[in-house]
């Protein structure tokens, strides 16, 4: 369903000549993957990027962990498994057309349970994955340090051998890649407002201006500070810092939760992370984060323990009050779309978030979660008037 399709050589002269008929504002993971998909429905697709510091994908560990992560109540959680089996489908053609390997890792994720609350919920979410036909298992502490020796005290394991990680980097690269073979171009610009004729979007204007008859917003962190939006947008920076080790001798490669914090092989590294903190557009580094991360994942991995850390950085996450993303049509500016407030998951999510705006833009029928992210649930126009009243959904 959500494979990559042979494209004959006319079809892309024809994209690459043509004026666009959709623009791309962001050209980060989301919107590289929404590019590629509308490229993929036969749209005429303009990506107009800009570099920012610290944007998310460039901060990312990469994680494809729905089981491990996401409430099984929540919204969130068919959509992840759905964002996760996006990748598992597509690493193989994207590695045979663009020649990029997405370094999809597909070991499983292990969560390690520290104390006895966790003990009873971890349990819980197994038996309701299992339930439900998903793939995971409880293991006890014997068979924890039987299996996994250099882990520190645990009181079992919930693992998921279905989720796993990728490469953010090399999935851009990918993407961007398969974006350009479809005919989509690439344009660097900083997109300051929407242009726009009475309730019609017309285009995008940065240095110079962009028209297009459909504008999709995944410009992350900074949708919100473009110019004429026809409402504010609920999405706000949250910064998320991590830490590389040198992966520990003693430890085969492994994905481990535990102690709030996270370990994954790549390469010769240990990525650890991370942090959660409203500090504005400040992508800094800080002790108190490193601090943070060291404390916990030393922890989960007694042998990281006085490890010198080999490099530390930090992104921007776009979040949103209920945590969902913001994904859809804008009900009261025709063409206008949204992709963006993806928080933590903007990895796992990218691939689906472009086959659901393809879709929508198409008038097909989306998956039905997809609603949850609608960008109108935050507000309720009043009859007859332009007044806005914010409502904040329940979570």
């Amino acid at each position: 369903m959500y494979s990559t399709v042979d494209v004959s050589k006319s079809f892309v002269e024809a994209q690459v000549t043509a004026a666009p008929d959709v623009i791309v504002v962001g050209g980060g993971v989301v919107g590289t993957a929404c590019a590629r998909q509308l490229a993929l429905a036969g749209r005429r697709v303009r990506l107009v990027e800009f570099a920012e510091t610290g944007e998310a994908w460039r901060a990312s560990a990469g994680l494809l962990a729905p089981q491990i992560e996401v409430s099984h109540d929540s919204g969130l959680f068919q959509l992840g498994i759905a964002g996760r089996e996006f990748f598992h489908a597509n690493a193989g053609p994207l590695k045979e057309s663009t020649g990029v390997d997405l370094g999809l890792w597909e070991g499983g994720i292990l969560k390690a349970a520290v104390a006895e609350a966790e003990v009873e919920r971890l349990k819980e979410r197994v038996a309701w994955q299992r339930q439900h036909g998903h793939h995971c298992e409880w293991l006890d502490p014997e068979e924890v340090r039987r299996e996994w020796p250099w882990l520190g005290t645990t009181l079992g394991c919930f693992v998921a051998p279905r989720d796993g990680c990728l490469d953010p980097v090399r999935l851009v690269e990918a993407l961007r890649a398969d974006a350009v073979r479809l005919g989509v171009q690439i344009t660097a610009d900083r997109i300051k407002a929407l242009t726009r004729s009475g309730d019609r979007v017309t285009g995008v204007q940065g240095r110079e201006w962009h028209p297009a008859d459909q504008v999709v917003l995944a410009a992350g962190a900074w949708t919100g500070r473009i110019a004429n939006l026809p409402r504010p947008v609920s999405v706000e920076p949250v910064r998320g810092q991590l830490v590389a080790y040198p992966w520990p001798a003693s430890a085969a490669p492994t994905i481990v939760f535990g102690y709030g914090s996270y370990l994954l092989p790549r390469g010769a590294l240990g990525i650890a992370g991370s942090t959660m903190e409203h500090a504005g557009f400040v992508a800094d580094v800080t002790e108190a984060g490193l601090d943070s991360i060291r404390g916990r994942v030393e922890l989960l991995i007694p042998a990281l323990s006085g490890v010198k850390v080999l490099r530390a950085w930090a992104g921007l996450r776009p979040g949103t009050p209920d945590g969902l993303p913001i994904v859809g049509p804008e009900p009261h500016l025709a063409g206008l779309w949204y992709a963006t407030g993806h928080g933590r998951n903007g990895i796992l999510l990218s691939g689906i978030t472009g086959v659901i705006i393809a879709q929508q833009m198409s008038g097909e029928s989306a998956m039905d979660e997809a609603e949850l992210l609608r960008p109108d649930r935050f507000w309720s126009w009043e009859e007859g008037g332009d007044r806005e009243t914010p409502v904040i959904p329940q979570v």
